[in-house]
């Protein structure tokens, strides 16, 4: 795990491809973290629930070969092995040089963000990281069927008419608007209480 200790910050914008208008959001965090730090903090920046496995994917900087790291499962059908996130420090594979991955969340569903290294920066005296600086757009909701499922959720919750427009919102819990986002409302969790409940089941 990161120690407490950093001179620098990390800042990535994320982008949730293949919707249109852009779901995004740019983030600062500290250069120690690790991958699993960072995906806790990609997880509260834009708003899924950590319900679901998840996998990064980008290029070993020492090999060129492109390596997977998330939570490693014990299974005949991986493709090839899934290096632990919580063993993998982030400064160890991203550079200006090494500056993109992909982050894959939820298998079933499958949500694809492109990440971006921006920019390595010196942290602000008096500001808590991580931080999330930018963002639009709300997040889909959980277990909304993909992106298909994610844009004929959004034509009936346009069209209060919809036969359909009742069931949607109570499936909602009453309120969604995918215009909406403020990054003031972000709150970010301790990764490493939220490691000790996933390192308690593996």
């Amino acid at each position: 795990m990161a120690s407490k200790t950093f001179k620098n910050v990390y800042q990535f914008k994320i982008t949730l491809q293949d919707i249109s208008p852009v779901i995004w959001r740019r983030i600062q965090v500290p250069e120690n973290y690790t991958f699993w730090d960072l995906h806790v903090a990609i997880q509260d920046s834009m708003g899924w629930t950590d319900s679901h496995l998840h996998a990064f994917r980008l290029k070993n900087p020492e090999t060129d070969e492109v390596e997977e790291i998330g939570i490693p499962e014990d299974s005949d059908f991986a493709e090839f092995p899934m290096l632990a996130g919580w063993e993998e420090d982030i400064a160890d594979w991203f550079s200006e040089e090494n500056n993109s991955a992909n982050y894959n969340y939820d298998f079933g569903d499958d949500w694809n963000h492109d990440l971006v290294l921006e920019r390595i920066l010196p942290k602000e005296a008096n500001t808590k990281y991580p931080v999330c600086l930018a963002g639009e757009r709300a997040c889909p909701p959980e277990d909304c069927g993909s992106v298909p499922g994610y844009e004929r959720l959004c034509e009936i919750i346009k069209n209060p008419d919809a036969e359909e427009y009742d069931e949607m919102m109570e499936w909602l819990g009453g309120k969604y608007d995918p215009d909406e986002f403020d990054c003031k409302q972000v709150v970010f969790d301790n990764p490493k209480k939220r490691l000790k409940n996933v390192l308690a089941s593996y």
